[in-house]
């Protein structure tokens, strides 16, 4: 969850439950944002990772200590009760990790007693569409309502903020939840994969047999069913050396392609072949040669996700490999497909 949404539902639950105290108020959302300050101390993560990204910030523990250094320095601030300081910095920072486990990323809410991760897969972790109602929705709160309009005008505001982040998230969870349930029923999946529009879900499942990696790939759309599966059959090994047999299908493209990503040096976009869920699909260039685009079904933002792309000019020249964010083109003539699944939506 972006830092202004978590800052922002931060603010309007610690109004609900103290009114308009400026100083709980300041409080809760300052805690809603600050276990995201992990970031900050990245150059001692690399010496001790508990301190990295989504970690001891993001647990309970953490969480109550931020919270009583909170309640002891606040009221030589802004003055007010250390007990309601306290209560509303641990609100504020149960809130962050409620928010990020309901996410794609994961976060470790028993550390260090338990390096166990929970994450829902509800949400992304990044929804650009809800941070940018977020920002709207905070300039309009705190700059152009604030100590401008009638009280009860702020509150409808704020009554209206409440409910739509509910349905959202009851939204969210409710298809994540139904299709936890039924996704076996559409083919072999075994990982739900949010996009931007919580209408839209990617189905992805993978099983290894012998050196062959099988995937497959579904779209879920609510309300429609299933469009795929899709289906993937690649190498594990990396082909032969010095092999330059010529591309003759698609298949070929993606087999070819496939071993190529465990090379890829972190560059742009780090180990994403090693740690997201990847999908391909393989088109025929003007040139005549081949192209493979991988694409990371979890990581993306405004309908493009990050894409590796593997070039195959024509004759005996070498493969060439990019990055970008592309849009996923879901291979609907693919022979494998069963074709669109219609089934109630959740």
């Amino acid at each position: 969850m972006d830092l202004i949404t978590h800052v922002l539902i931060a603010y309007l639950v610690t109004l609900g439950l103290v009114g308009f105290h400026v100083q709980y108020l300041a409080a809760g959302a300052l805690a809603g944002g600050l276990p995201d300050a992990d970031a900050l101390l990245f150059p001692l993560a690399r010496r001790w990772p508990i301190l990295s990204h989504r970690g001891i910030t993001h647990s309970f523990l953490g969480i109550t200590v931020i919270a009583l250094g909170g309640a002891l320095i606040a009221p030589l601030i802004l003055p007010g009760s250390v007990l309601i300081y306290f209560a509303v910095f641990l609100l504020g920072g149960a809130l962050h990790i409620l928010l990020d486990g309901f996410t794609n990323y994961s976060v470790p809410p028993l550390l260090p007693f338990s390096r166990r991760r929970v994450a829902f897969d509800a949400e992304r972790a990044v929804n650009f569409f809800v941070l940018i109602f977020s920002v709207v929705s905070m300039y309009v709160l705190l700059g152009v309502e604030r100590n401008v309009v009638a009280l009860d005008i702020y509150w409808a505001s704020v009554y209206f903020l409440g409910a739509f982040f509910a349905l959202y998230l009851g939204l969210r969870l409710g298809a994540r939840l139904w299709l936890g349930r039924n996704a076996r029923a559409y083919g072999a999946f075994d990982y739900i994969v949010p996009t931007e529009n919580p209408f839209v879900w990617f189905l992805f499942g993978e099983s290894r047999e012998g050196d062959r990696l099988h995937r497959s790939l579904g779209r879920y759309v609510v309300g429609r069913g299933l469009q795929g599966p899709y289906t993937l059959d690649l190498p594990v090994a990396a082909p032969t050396p010095g092999s330059s047999a010529p591309i003759e299908s698609a298949a070929a493209a993606l087999e070819r392609s496939y071993p190529l990503l465990a090379r890829e040096p972190a560059g742009r976009f780090g180990r994403m072949a090693e740690e997201t869920h990847m999908f391909a699909r393989a088109d025929r260039t003007a040139e005549g040669g081949w192209i493979a685009r991988w694409y990371s079904i979890e990581f993306g933002m405004l309908g493009r996700w990050m894409t590796i792309e593997v070039s195959f000019p024509p004759g005996d020249v070498p493969p060439k490999i990019d990055r970008a964010f592309r849009r996923i083109v879901m291979p609907w003539s693919d022979p494998a497909s069963s074709g669109p699944q219609r089934a109630t939506a959740p």
